[in-house]
């Protein structure tokens, strides 16, 4: 196992850069996840870290080691790819043991390996068999039991469950989180999933347009995000935006565009009449008698939870309930926001306020 550190680095293809300036720090053992929508950089720094793309300027670190120039067969890193990348002629054994023939590994050394391997992801009965004869999830199990009989001291993981359905999605993450508290070995796992990232992280790193927005725990982000990106990418749904200005007159509040107020615990010194965002979470709204009048557009309930897309003044908004109701469209209900989780972003630049 080893640490990584990402300074400064940047790339570019030609005049564009894409990279502009990361810095990450991850430490021995954690288990760190990439996340952001398509086109951030994510999977670019990956392969950076991996070797598999030249590095503009900056420097990786593995260990103590700098790796700027070190090819990636001897960076001692293994990868698991979003298209498993399995050889089609060769069984599951061979297939996990590859990279140790390669090396020269005696025979019985891999069959260890391997046997190793395969007991920890439940493979041992399909050893015998050709990539044509397994499911998808089977294959990714493969194509991760190859990167453990490797011993690297970085596991990285590029979009690794997005080509399977929702339910081995599921299923595979659990398998991914006890092999990580299982072997302790540093991770970096890509994904356009927020809600991987949550449930798979130590510590998210979201990106947007080549560049870091915010790196921290998965609550971290959830409940303090830095800006208007990270608190609308982490969560699902979203969080939901208003447009308006904070008002001190008696009781402070926030007014909306359309003239709807909403209480506030708490505003920066001197900002009544600053223009803002007021962002609150979809479960963070109740049914109650002083709420504000909002008109019900859609009902989706999923099960476990009723999810409202209603309109408050001119706004939409998403609210989320445990309990349930038999709303229809055009029920005019009344929604409250809980103040004390009400979130509030500079409208200019969309960086969060805090009370002072």
């Amino acid at each position: 196992m080893a640490s990584v550190a990402i300074r400064d680095v940047r790339k570019a293809f030609g005049a564009t850069e894409v990279i502009h300036g990361v810095d990450v720090n991850i430490g021995d053992g954690e288990f760190v996840v990439l996340v952001g929508p398509s086109g951030c950089g994510k999977s670019t720094l990956l392969r950076m870290i991996a070797g598999l793309e030249n590095i503009t300027s900056g420097e990786i670190r593995i260990g103590e080691r700098v790796v700027n120039r070190v090819p990636p067969k001897a960076r001692d890193i293994a990868m698991v790819f979003q298209n498993y990348a399995l050889y089609p002629h060769m069984t599951v054994a061979a297939n996990m043991g590859f990279s140790l023939m390669l090396r020269g590994a005696p025979k019985k050394e891999i069959e260890q390996r391997v046997n190793g391997a395969a007991d920890i992801l439940g493979l041992r009965p399909l050893l015998g068999r050709y990539p044509r004869q397994l499911s998808g999830g089977q294959r990714q199990r493969v194509a991760m039991g190859r990167a453990i009989v490797r011993d690297p001291q970085v596991f990285l993981f590029d979009e690794p469950l997005s080509n399977l359905d929702a339910k081995l999605r599921v299923a595979m993450r659990t398998e991914i989180k006890e092999l990580h508290q299982r072997l302790k070995t540093t991770t970096i796992y890509v994904t356009h999933d927020q809600i991987e990232a949550m449930t798979l992280a130590d510590r998210i790193v979201v990106m947007h347009d080549g560049l870091v927005e915010q790196i921290g725990a998965p609550l971290e982000l959830y409940d303090r995000p830095r800006n208007l990106f990270v608190a609308g990418f982490i969560g699902s749904p979203a969080m939901n935006f208003l447009k308006g200005t904070i008002r001190r007159n008696g009781a402070l509040q926030f007014e909306a565009a359309s003239g709807v107020r909403l209480p506030l615990v708490a505003a920066p010194t001197g900002s009544d009449g600053r223009p803002v965002i007021y962002g609150i979470r979809p479960e963070h709204f109740v049914i109650a008698e002083d709420g504000g009048e909002a008109e019900v557009l859609v009902v989706e309930p999923t099960g476990s939870e009723l999810q409202v897309v209603a309109k408050i003044g001119h706004e939409d908004i998403i609210a989320v309930f445990r309990e349930r109701h038999d709303f229809k469209p055009g029920d005019k209900i009344r929604l409250k926001p809980d103040p004390r989780l009400a979130h509030l972003f500079d409208a200019p630049t969309g960086q969060r306020l805090t009370a002072s």
